[in-house]
């Protein structure tokens, strides 16, 4: 492993106006491994004064037309160029994500292949955005057109930089916008590479801005910004609320992803080997730090004990380890996250629920190591089963009757996935039409893929990354009326 982790570049500077720049404060961010704790790696720390900067190199970008005076199918043809820069860079970026983030090597190729695949499918939805022409009689001329916001401010989170950076930076470029994106400050190093890729791929300067810094100042700064005219977030719903307040003084777009309390229903006749499979993957998988991951199973309770059991083999199987080692569950972020989890898990012992399996962090290793948890015989109003974990902590939860699965499933402050188990076609579509969610799974967790719509209700946020949706969020429409006769 100390081979590896030496192979990672020591010291890396910000992206902005198309250079490699020291931030303006001369102060750096440690980044460190959360199997190990050990530091890797030391970043730029961006301060107000660099997003200033940032922000009026993609001003410049924006307003010399260089993508607008593209043609559509060029823009994807650059985006393409993207691709094939980061397939050059494959090795470095799964090996960045495996040390600054915990995944393992699988899923951090994974991450690139994902990413490659948005970049290839909005280019080529490129040409295909089109306006439409509207009749109004003899003699008039109306049609519509998409045009770009101007300069999109994007903050992504820690968990999947790579992908959801990509994937918002890609539609802004096609659309015709410019990008200032604050990387995570505890797993910046993937999206320095994407920059990377940018340059090598000839995208224009200022373009694409990447820095990294801070919420609380780097990126209050950012979504504060005056010349800022479109906003883009993934993260908390605390964080969201601010970002949306510094929005509101300037009444300017957003697309907020605000995480989950997703929630699938199992049914009698659901085949219980294939649950126990898809739902464990749905919260194991990166330690359960994904928004949309499976966190609640609401189980007829004829099958709740045998499916519980079932659930309890695959947590205690997994092997848990640095990601670089292969293991099936990787470490949390940081030891901040890791003491919320175990915070939470205790909270759930006081509630009554059963601890099946689980609950604390593995002892005597470094990292930030949480074992796979199970909690059954939960009950709605319980803390554990209305807050979000962010970690690999499944609560089980009976009914039974379709009416109370569905009371429980819609039951929380979120509304970002949901789920449903069974062979029976129609319950599945009279579940999934009253399940209040941006999407729902049925018989397995994330059937979705790049070609689908994802985004949330409720407090889950609003607006669709994904899909053909994706790019309406980066334009406004603009219709134009000519009168062609006297």
């Amino acid at each position: 492993m100390g081979d590896t982790v030496t192979s990672i570049r020591p010291y890396w500077k910000n992206f902005i106006g198309g250079e490699w720049v020291d931030g303006t404060g001369n102060e750096r961010i440690v980044v460190t491994d959360p199997a190990t704790g050990a530091p890797i790696a030391e970043v730029a720390r961006a301060m107000p004064a660099d997003v200033d900067q940032a922000v009026a190199a993609a001003r410049r970008c924006f307003d010399s037309r260089a993508l607008a005076a593209m043609r559509p199918h060029q823009r994807g043809e650059m985006m393409l160029e993207v691709a094939r820069q980061l397939d050059e860079l494959a090795d470095d970026i799964a090996t960045v994500e495996c040390f600054d983030n915990g995944k393992t090597m699988a899923a951090g190729h994974a991450d690139i292949a994902l990413t490659r695949r948005y970049l290839s499918y909005y280019a080529g939805m490129a040409d295909k955005l089109e306006g439409r022409q509207i009749p109004l009689g003899e003699g008039v001329l109306d049609y519509t057109t998409h045009m770009p916001f101007g300069v999109s401010a994007q903050i992504v989170p820690w968990n999947g930089p790579l992908p959801v950076g990509a994937r918002s930076i890609t539609c802004a470029l096609l659309t015709g916008n410019t990008v200032v994106l604050k990387s995570p400050e505890d797993s910046p190093l993937s999206l320095f590479l994407f920059a990377e890729a940018c340059e090598r791929a000839g995208v224009p300067k200022g373009a694409v801005n990447i820095l990294c810094g801070y919420g609380h100042d780097t990126g209050a700064a950012l979504v504060a910004h005056g010349d800022i005219d479109h906003i883009v977030f993934t993260g908390s719903v605390e964080t969201g609320r601010s970002v949306l307040r510094a929005a509101s003084e300037r009444i300017i777009p957003c697309i907020m992803e605000l995480g989950g309390k997703s929630g699938g229903i199992v049914y009698p006749d659901a085949d219980l080997d294939r649950v126990a499979k898809s739902a464990a993957r749905a919260i194991f998988h990166h330690a359960g730090q994904i928004c949309s991951a499976g966190s609640r199973l609401i189980v007829h309770r004829s099958i709740h004990d045998d499916l519980v059991a079932r659930l309890k083999g695959e947590a205690e199987t997994r092997t848990i380890g640095p990601g670089i080692d292969g293991c099936d569950m990787g470490p949390l972020i940081s030891a901040r996250q890791l003491d919320r989890v175990e915070s939470l898990c205790r909270v759930g012992v006081e509630e009554g629920a059963t601890l099946v399996t689980g609950g604390s962090r593995l002892a005597g290793r470094p990292g930030h190591f949480m074992a796979p948890t199970l909690f059954s015989g939960v009950r709605p109003e319980m803390r554990i089963a209305r807050e979000e974990f962010f970690g690999p902590v499944l609560v089980v939860l009976p009914f039974d009757t379709p009416d109370e699965a569905i009371a429980i499933a819609n039951g929380t402050d979120y509304g970002l996935a949901a789920g449903v188990y069974t062979n029976d076609l129609r319950l599945a579509h009279w579940t999934a039409d009253r399940l209040v969610a941006g999407q729902v799974y049925v018989n397995d967790w994330w059937t979705g893929g790049v070609e689908t719509p994802f985004g949330g209700t409720k407090r889950s946020g609003y607006g669709r990354e994904k899909g053909q949706e994706a790019l309406l969020g980066y334009v406004q429409t603009k219709n134009v009326g000519i009168r062609l006769s006297p």
